[in-house]
């Protein structure tokens, strides 16, 4: 069995999380409760307005909550001119009273706050909530940006890899957990509970989800695992109800055919890279006979593509969309240098390599609509992942197989 912590083990680690309620014992508007939190010296009075400011914030309307992120982004920006006289200080002396003083004006005051709300109980949950909001609000208040910046800052501390805790999901799971997975499917949707049995019950078949401690009844994210024998070139076989079960002692391939970020709110807080990083490690342990990690990944940005190349007809000839695929995969990239294709950033950075492409292998409505129902194997070879991985950072190089360049090289973008 894969090492895995119970639900009674995260709760454990718990101090309180009662929920929020909704009496408010403070009469102060929330502008003047978060100003006066911030210089709340007393814990328990601290805790008890840091409750009081996050139920007070779950009940403003939009107009009110677009109001309060303008509070958090201008009245609690920091001070630049006086963060410059400290940092031109520092510079001549840097001593540490002068490098403490400096440190302090660097950062803005909203990050003070919300690191005193999220003293109060479940307060992370609440602060990721309060997060999803801000980002329905950014197309219209890109000012609002710099307030975004440190949440995301202060997220990506809370919710660090040492943080995370790894539990496998099956049948037998609480059924509330059950429920957002069929909620936050992302990739192929799991339409009943029949075919979310179909994706958990069977033997040769896993799912696997980060937890917080602190939110410990939401996954963060999940990844859906098949152990096949040998590499698929289609989701419908991976996913046929008349398909046969095999062993997991049998399997040689272990396939990442979905993985799902669950939280809105955690938009930017990576998780998927080293969910499948440590579910290859703890496969590679348990079922030694598990000799290859691939994936079997959309590529969402393809059509898109073409049609910017001026290629509309594609999807009578298999092979010409297969090499047409291939020369997206390798060679169009974002004014940054990396690939177009967000899938392609995410699993190459990851140190996965480009393994091969597969026509009509996701004839879906949406499959047809973002690739013409082309999918790409990206495999994690687990003793060159670091080297891929740096590679990729470092050159922007797209790591390949063989069949895979010739493929792209034979691509023709005559409409």
């Amino acid at each position: 069995m894969l090492a895995s912590t119970t639900l009674g083990d995260l709760l454990s680690t718990l101090l309180d999380r009662r929920p929020f309620g909704r009496k408010f014992e403070d009469g102060r508007e929330i502008k003047e409760a978060c100003l006066a939190l911030l210089t709340e010296s007393d814990e328990f009075s601290g805790r008890k307005l840091a409750t009081t400011i996050l139920n007070r914030y779950r009940m403003l309307d939009r107009d009110r909550k677009v109001a309060f992120f303008e509070f958090l982004n201008d009245e609690l920006d920091l001070d630049a001119a006086s963060t410059a006289d400290l940092a031109v200080t520092y510079g001549s002396d840097p001593s540490p009273e002068n490098f403490a003083a400096f440190s302090r004006a660097s950062e803005p005051r909203r990050q003070g706050l919300f690191r005193q709300l999220n003293e109060a109980p479940g307060a992370t949950a609440e602060i990721v909530r309060l997060r999803r909001d801000l980002l329905t609000l950014l197309v219209e208040r890109p000012e609002l940006s710099r307030t975004d910046h440190d949440i995301v800052h202060l997220l990506r501390s809370w919710f660090n890899r040492g943080f995370l805790v790894m539990r496998q999901i099956n049948w037998d799971s609480p059924a509330s957990i059950l429920e957002k997975i069929i909620a936050y499917e992302a990739v192929h949707e799991i339409g009943t509970w029949d075919d979310l049995r179909r994706r958990l019950q069977p033997t040769d078949r896993r799912c696997f989800a980060f937890f917080h401690p602190s939110m410990p009844d939401e996954p963060l994210v999940f990844l859906e695992v098949a152990l096949m024998d040998g590499v698929p070139n289609s989701i419908q076989f991976v996913l046929s109800e008349e398909r046969e079960i095999i062993d997991a002692e049998d399997a040689d391939t272990a396939v990442f055919y979905s993985i799902s970020n669950c939280q809105k709110g955690l938009a930017g807080v990576s998780f998927g890279n080293s969910l499948i990083k440590q579910v290859a490690r703890d496969l590679s342990r348990d079922l030694p006979n598990i000799r290859s990690f691939v994936t079997l990944s959309p590529i969402p940005g393809l059509m898109r593509w073409l049609r910017r190349e001026g290629i509309r007809k594609c999807g009578g000839d298999p092979q010409g969309i297969e090499r047409l695929a291939a020369k997206y995969l390798l060679d169009a990239k974002a004014p940054d240098g990396l690939p177009l294709d967000p899938v392609a950033r995410f699993h190459l950075g990851n140190g996965a390599i480009v393994h091969a492409v597969h026509a009509a292998a996701d004839i879906s409505e949406s499959g047809l609509a973002q690739s013409s129902g082309v999918m790409v194997n990206y495999k994690y070879d687990l003793s060159r992942i670091a080297q891929n991985s740096n590679q990729f950072s470092k050159r922007q190089e797209v790591a390949a197989t063989s069949s895979v360049r010739n493929l792209a090289r034979r691509a023709t973008l005559a409409s």
